[in-house]
């Protein structure tokens, strides 16, 4: 295998690769602190474009007469709504008892299951129609369901949250709104331009469409500097090593949780690989955000550790794919 056929078919590992790497080296390398400085506005500029023009080449080949609500897109809501309340029941439960001055072992840490939560009832990844297509799944109704999903993590997030932290102190109203504009800038505006793309600039459009991978590898440059993001929370993180390792250990379960869960529904509902999306691929840059606003920056480890473990679990999704074929 040449190294083209290489990063073509390990493109999200390569990513990840890079984005540690290359924020190790800066991290360690004292005479490149000048030059990540003057890096980092750029890089600030290049992320949001990049996960722009992710979603308009996938928007081009939705088919817009398909995005509609399915039975599967209800069965994945309601797991989700399942999941999040019983990991709300067990940190009510864990802290009821450290209040009672009982002696909890590490598992048990609030924090550890509030970053766990942050995963949970985030929204479907912006991006995971782009990794949908990929194996075969449908993008317009996977759109359906980003959009749908967004809007009721925008409702559940400022209801639960106030729940476990009582110092909140950002009202129902203004934290859905806040959370909406910043899924509705991410996903809307590339969405409204791809149906403009269809309509009256169709030649354009059908070059696009004619370039299968175009957003997967737009994809992967933004999963490049989220991956250097993330370990960069890691290791400036206040937290201890021993609760560190337990929190990239649960969300690596509950990845597969979520992905067989999510795998097990659609198999019912004849979505297999749609459904498996999308209850375990999770837009975990609004779930980070979402940690740092409502419960603690630790918890935010937790969205940083399973943007890693999902996206090594697509690329095993897309060699077994790729090796089906």
């Amino acid at each position: 295998m040449n190294i083209i056929s290489f990063l073509k078919n390990w493109t999200l590992p390569v990513a990840i690769t890079i984005g540690t790497v290359s924020y190790l080296t800066f991290y360690y390398v004292p005479q490149l602190d000048e030059l990540g400085t003057e890096l980092a506005p750029i890089f600030d500029v290049i992320f949001p474009l990049f996960v722009f023009l992710t979603l308009w080449v996938t928007f081009c080949k939705v088919d817009f007469h398909q995005m509609r609500p399915h039975r599967w897109h209800i069965g994945i809501l309601i797991a989700q709504l399942l999941l999040v309340a019983v990991n709300i029941g067990v940190i009510l439960w864990m802290k009821h008892l450290a209040a009672d001055n009982h002696e909890l072992p590490a598992f048990a840490s609030p924090l550890l299951w509030e970053a766990l939560l942050t995963c949970i009832i985030g929204p479907a990844a912006s991006a995971a129609p782009v990794v949908t297509g990929k194996l075969g799944g449908n993008i317009s109704t996977m759109t359906t369901y980003v959009l749908i999903s967004s809007l009721t993590s925008a409702l559940l997030i400022p209801l639960v949250f106030p729940m476990l932290e009582q110092a909140i102190q950002v009202s129902f109203i203004e934290a859905f709104l806040i959370i909406l504009e910043k899924v509705s800038i991410v996903l809307l505006l590339p969405l409204v331009l791809g149906w403009i793309m269809q309509h009256y600039v169709k030649g354009l459009c059908a070059k696009i469409v004619a370039m299968p991978n175009l957003s997967f590898y737009f994809w992967s440059v933004s999963l490049s500097i989220t991956t250097g993001i993330t370990v960069k929370n890691i290791v400036h993180s206040e937290a201890s090593l021993l609760l560190l390792l337990l929190i990239a250990g649960a969300t690596f379960v509950l990845c597969f949780v979520q992905f067989g869960i999510g795998r097990g529904i659609g198999r019912k509902l004849g979505e297999e690989v749609n459904a498996g999306q999308a209850l375990f691929q999770k837009n975990t840059a609004l779930s980070i955000w979402v940690a740092y606003m409502y419960l603690h920056p630790v918890a935010s480890v937790g969205a940083g550790c399973y943007v890693l473990w999902q996206n090594i679990i697509n690329s095993l999704e897309l060699w077994q794919y790729r090796r089906q074929k």
